[in-house]
């Protein structure tokens, strides 16, 4: 495992990450008829990986699930989805926090850019001072 494998790896999990936060993004205050049905914020989950004889780590995505995020209950009895009781479930997406994790995740998958450019870029001047 390379450099430009480890770099492009972590760059598939920003990008993990980043769909995520879009779609939680995009589903924050959705209304539901009941707290079941409401919509709950997806987490990406991650793993670090070693290669055993050099130590070198990378990362892997295990998978995507639901966070334990509860919707929040409001009294609305005039809206369509309102149960009996008159209240309509929000989701519990944090619209700010989304922000924050959709900015850090740019600011990773940069610095995954940069890794890429600066090793080819030394791997070119290797290729070059051995001609």
């Amino acid at each position: 495992m390379g450099i430009f494998d480890i770099a492009g790896r972590a760059m598939s999990a920003q990008l993990v990450r980043l769909n995520s936060s879009a779609s939680n993004l995009a589903n924050a205050g959705a209304v539901s008829a009941s707290a079941e049905t409401a919509y709950r914020p997806l987490k990406p989950v991650f793993a670090t990986e070693y290669e055993g004889a050099t130590g070198r780590a990378t990362v892997s995505v295990l998978g995507v699930v639901q966070a334990d995020a509860a919707p929040q209950k409001r009294y609305e009895p005039g809206h369509p989805l309102a149960d009996a009781d008159g209240y309509i479930h929000v989701s519990g997406v944090d619209p700010n926090a989304e922000l924050v994790e959709i900015v850090e995740t740019a600011r990773q998958y940069r610095n995954s850019i940069e890794v890429l450019e600066t090793a080819k870029s030394l791997t070119l001047e290797t290729y070059r001072l051995g001609r």
